[in-house]
């Protein structure tokens, strides 16, 4: 029997705006897999700055987006692993606990070109798969990549990230096109982000 194809699609999800709804909905269409797991992560050790809203809300927020999404789902899994949130780790935990499952690492490639600072990056290229969704102003040639590494070079690109929300949410400006109606509901309702 074949294994549940499984893309994990990790982030701080800070919040989760429509940029990563739509990537989640591509890849969970386009062929490469069985479903995506949208897995908010707890702090980023490649990140510096203000520590992200609490884990409960991001997965909340991650549920609502999910809701609307064919094949996509939210896992708290690496809420509940031990800090600070490493990658490896995460999916070698997933493939212990879920052995029904093949599990798929989905990466920006403003990602990919900073892979090699990533704990473990040479144990996740041996042992997993990755998918590359293109970043705008990140290009990555395909031959270059390694064996199991596939670019998803026809998927859409947005340029919209969550700190860019969160500044116009700070500001007060309308969020209607960034944002699911859900989740900015959410945020009013729970007065997140100031």
């Amino acid at each position: 029997m074949s294994k549940i194809r499984t893309v994990v699609f990790s982030g701080s999800f800070d919040p989760v705006h429509i940029g990563h709804a739509m990537i989640a909905s591509y890849v969970s269409q386009c062929g490469i897999a069985d479903e995506v797991w949208l897995m908010p992560s707890r702090i980023n050790p490649l990140k510096t700055g203000q520590p992200p809203v609490a884990e409960k809300h991001r997965v909340a927020m991650c549920a609502l987006v999910a809701r609307r999404c064919g094949r996509v789902d939210v896992s708290d899994v690496e809420t509940r692993l031990p800090e600070p949130s490493f990658t490896y780790m995460t999916l070698a935990y997933l493939r212990e606990h879920f052995p029904e499952r093949e599990f798929l690492l989905l990466i920006g490639s403003d990602n990919w070109l900073i892979f090699d600072r990533w704990r473990d990056s040479g144990k996740i290229i041996e042992e997993f798969r990755i998918v590359i969704y293109p970043r705008p102003g990140h290009d990555i040639d395909p031959l270059s990549l390694p064996a199991g590494v596939t670019l998803l070079s026809d998927a859409p690109q947005a340029l919209i990230s969550s700190s860019f929300v969160r500044r116009w949410l700070r500001e007060r400006m309308n969020l209607n096109f960034f944002l699911s109606n859900e989740v900015l509901e959410y945020i009013n309702q729970h007065n997140l982000y100031g």
